[in-house]
């Protein structure tokens, strides 16, 4: 598993865009790990799947009503990762009404995940390979702070929990 003080490992995470701009186009678009995070301070907050009855109704409006209490703590972007494709994690973030506030990123084949050690099997529960919930504060792609939940919990890498690291 990673761990604080090394880099995050390189793979590519995607985005839906609602909008087109410049170098993005509508739909989505890959992003490279480690060009994403140059020079950014993010937080970065992952859960096992969209549309989640913990991850909609308390992990994103968290993030969403502590987002200028985070950037005034000097953090460049907020990224919600889950083993979920682009298409859905963008049907999500207009569900949870993020706009520009967080950055919804699908890592639909659980590379990025993997790389993390923050894979969370469950194949049983007819759910596949998954992400652990967890938060991380990253500083130019070196991992600061991680904070893990323990298996049925949400007690930290909640917003707030997050906010007083910062």
């Amino acid at each position: 598993m990673i761990a604080v003080g090394q880099k995050l490992p390189n793979a590519t995470l995607y985005e839906f865009m609602n909008e087109e701009t410049e170098g993005c186009s509508l739909g989505p678009n890959a992003f490279e790990v480690e060009k994403l995070a140059a020079g950014k301070k993010i937080v970065l907050f992952a859960l096992p799947g969209a549309f989640t009855p913990t991850c909609s109704a308390k992990h994103v409006p968290g993030y969403v009503e502590h987002f200028d209490a985070i950037k005034a703590k000097g953090v460049d972007e907020i990224w919600c990762v889950s083993v979920n494709d682009p298409f859905v994690m963008g049907a999500w973030g207009r569900d949870q009404k993020v706009g520009k506030k967080i950055r919804m990123l699908g890592d639909g084949s659980a590379e990025f995940t993997k790389k993390l050690g923050l894979e969370l099997d469950l194949t049983a529960r007819g759910f596949g390979v998954r992400s652990d919930r967890y938060a991380m504060i990253i500083e130019d792609g070196v991992v600061k702070s991680l904070d893990r939940e323990a298996p049925g919990k949400f007690e930290v890498s909640d917003a707030a929990s997050i906010l007083k690291k910062l």
